[in-house]
């Protein structure tokens, strides 16, 4: 069934912008996924896609993605009212509302463990990237600390591309927490850190390990930091590089070895 809103008063809108504000969930815990491409990797992932939200002026595009969808509530929206609730610079008129999958911390240390671990991270972009980089390189899980931003604000969610919709992730966890269950799990901790003595080729990923990337600003924090190894990756004329690019890296890597040792 189509519905119509030409209201900002309309409850399911305010309820979408309190979600992007907060840069969380909505009140039924659907992440506020915008642009085509996501709402085709959520129907990719078989995601539970809960409402489709459509401009006007796009509403024949958006109609020929869900018209043999059982259960999606589709909206129709005012142009202008819609325009107000979009998060990007130039919209593309539609939002989904996807029910993301339910993981627990247990979960992402399963099996041959390889954990991506974010410590304070705040840019979305940079957050967003990192889960789209573990998704690539055979990581397990990712592991947002309590601090970092959240993986459901619209930004992150955008530059996942998808990922966030099929990567194992759990966030809002206290580093302490955290600290101990990869200690209990037996993973080799290594923390991302561009002065450290061991390099990346001199260490050993093929064992059950976690990854831990640090705030663009302070880096890994002590508490996560006292239980992991550093490691660097060597650079020629540039002495960092940001978070995105670091987890990319390292997760190549470990990628690259548990291949060669794959029977």
């Amino acid at each position: 069934m189509t519905h119509s809103i030409a209201s900002s008063r309309n409850p399911l809108l305010k309820d979408i912008r309190r979600a992007i504000a907060r840069g969380a969930l909505t009140e039924d815990g659907c992440a506020v996924a915008e642009t085509f491409h996501l709402l085709e990797e959520a129907l990719r992932s078989d995601c539970d896609v809960r409402t489709v939200l459509a401009a006007e002026s796009v509403r024949g595009a958006v109609e020929r993605h869900v018209r043999k969808l059982d259960g999606v509530r589709f909206a129709v929206v005012a142009d202008a009212v819609f325009e107000e609730l979009a998060t990007t610079e130039t919209s593309q008129g539609v939002i989904a509302l996807v029910k993301p999958p339910h993981w627990t911390l247990d979960q992402l240390l399963r099996g041959r463990t390889l954990l991506i671990v974010l410590d304070g991270v705040q840019d979305p972009g940079n957050a967003g990237a990192v889960v789209r980089a573990a998704e690539a390189f055979g990581a397990t899980g990712a592991l947002f600390i309590k601090g970092s931003v959240s993986p459901y604000n619209a930004k992150t969610l955008r530059a996942s591309a998808g990922s966030l919709f099929r990567l194992p992730v759990v966030h809002g966890v206290d580093p302490v927490l955290a600290r101990t269950a990869m200690a209990q799990n037996r993973l080799d901790v290594y923390a991302a850190v561009p002065a450290a003595a061991k390099k990346l080729d001199e260490v050993d990923f093929t064992r059950r390990a976690a990854i831990l990337i640090g705030s663009e600003a302070h880096g890994v924090s002590d508490k996560l930091r006292g239980a992991a190894i550093d490691v660097a990756i060597p650079t020629v004329g540039v002495e960092s590089l940001n978070a995105a690019m670091a987890a990319s890296i390292l997760l190549y890597e470990a990628s690259r070895q548990r291949r060669l040792r794959q029977p």
